[in-house]
Order: structure tokens, then sequence, then C-alpha cells
């Protein structure tokens, strides 16, 4: 499989911007900080590694019985489930299903849903992910500023960046280590609301903290997206929740059906 990196929102390419410099990264940066010169500041949008944005449709080759369909009551199956979390399992009422809502559509669940992504740049410091199951937004935020909102949400608040992997060795014959080699988009979620990791009432606490790495290839003459999603709860799993989903690219929105997980609001007249 062949990595390929690109522009993201018109950003530049990932090897000029290691020879233009990295804030505090690069070798080019640290140099002109010897020089007494200012970093040069490189937006989180410029400094992609990859481009994510686009059309993607979820391919789903693995967990087919939980993902495809509503499982029984009781399969939780694969997910390290505490014994109080296998409890709150136990208790989830098959009739009230049409009842739950967006409680499966959370960002802890939300990859694993059978649907489609659009990608796209918000602004210089946020991505913006749409699912069209659920019709749930995700806002990846690399401003660490940004602080998380007083209400917990579905999607609650994700801290992104790109990472940064320390190369061994040096340049050529020099003991000069060489500039870090820009990898896969990190987000980090918390201010969650409580759900469920499967429509069958399998849950998530609202201590839940989900991590994803973001990457992307080519194989088979198509652009996949892969996504590693681990989940830690420390009130209803036993251990980390990992599960890897990949993602097909799209030419275009042609086939985008947004179906909300709640009806909208009524507004009073």
């Amino acid at each position: 499989m062949e990595r390929r990196f690109r522009r993201l929102c018109g950003g530049a390419l990932t090897t000029a911007l290691l020879t233009a410099g990295w804030p505090g990264n690069s070798a080019a940066t640290a140099a002109a900080q010897q020089r007494g010169q200012p970093a040069v500041p490189v937006t989180p949008r410029a400094a992609a590694s990859i481009d994510l944005t686009g059309n993607w449709v979820s391919i789903v080759t693995e967990d087919w019985r939980w993902r495809m369909l509503v499982p029984r009551k009781g399969d939780y199956s694969s997910v390290p489930l505490s014994a109080e979390g296998k409890r709150v399992a136990d208790t989830w009422d098959p009739s009230k299903l049409a009842t739950d809502g967006c409680k499966a559509y959370g960002a802890a669940a939300i990859m694993r849903v059978p649907g489609r992504l659009k990608i796209a740049c918000e602004n210089d410091a946020t991505l913006r992910i749409d699912a069209d199951a659920g019709q749930q937004t995700r806002l990846l935020q690399f401003d660490k500023t940004q602080k998380p909102p007083a209400t917990r949400t579905w999607q609650g608040h994700s801290a992104a960046e790109w990472e940064r992997i320390v190369q061994p060795g040096g340049l050529g014959v020099s003991l000069q280590q060489a500039p870090p080699r820009l990898g896969s988009l990190k987000a980090i979620t918390t201010n969650l609301r409580a759900g469920y990791l499967r429509k069958n009432g399998v849950p998530y606490s609202e201590d839940t903290t989900v991590t994803e790495y973001f990457d992307r290839f080519a194989a088979e003459g198509s652009e996949w997206l892969t996504v590693l999603t681990i989940v830690d709860d420390p009130k209803y799993l036993g251990q980390q929740f990992l599960t890897s989903t990949h993602f097909k690219k799209e030419p275009d929105a042609s086939k985008w059906m947004p179906t909300p997980c709640e009806p909208p609001a009524r507004t009073s007249r």
C-alpha cells in the first residue's frame, strides 16, 4: 500500500513545511531561533501531512452482525465490559429502541455506524466531520485554547493534533537528529454525554475518553481512510475497547442521505 501525502484545503506539502520550518520542531526553525529570529507560525491547516477532506463511505468488512443489525439483548461479544457495564447492558429494553434517540451516535460509536462522511476544513484550526447516519457533526479542534463547553454533548470536545514521529539516527554521517516526520491525525475527545457503544444498549459513561488516529492510503486503485478508535471508560469497561474502521473515497456527495437520530426540536409559535 502506498501512503500519499497531499495538500489539505490548500495547505503546503509536508516536505515544503519541513524545509520552511514547523515551530519548535524542525531544524530550520531551530536555526532561525539560534539567529535570534522568531519562528514562523504554521497553521494546523497548512501543516497537514495528509488530506482527509472529501466524501467517504464506510466499508463494513468486520463486525457485520453488530454494525449492520441491532444485536440481540445481552450480545456484547468483543466489548470488554466491566461487571457494572454488563449489568447495565442487561437492563436494556428492546421495546424502547425507538426512544433511544442519539445514544448510539455519540463520538465513542459514530464512526462504527454504517454511512457516509463529509470531511472539510471549518477554518484554519478546525476539521469538520459530518456523518449522514444520525446527522451528527464533529469538530476536531487544533486550537489548544479552546475549552470544553459547560454542557456535555453527543460529540463532546475533540482536541486534535498532527502526530510528530521522531526519527532516530542522524542525517548522513552527522549525529544531528533528523527533523520529525508528520504522521496521522490524532484526536482526543472528552466531555461526552453517556451513550451506547452498540445499539443494543452496550453502555459508555460520561467519564469516557475517546482517542482516535485518522490516516489515509491508496490501495487497489482507490483512496481509503482508516480510523483507529480507542475507548477508555473507567466505569463500564474493564480495559480499552479498540476498533479499526475503514472508509472508501467517493467522487462526490450524490449519495449523501442525512438521517437524524432524533426528530428536530419543535419551535413554539
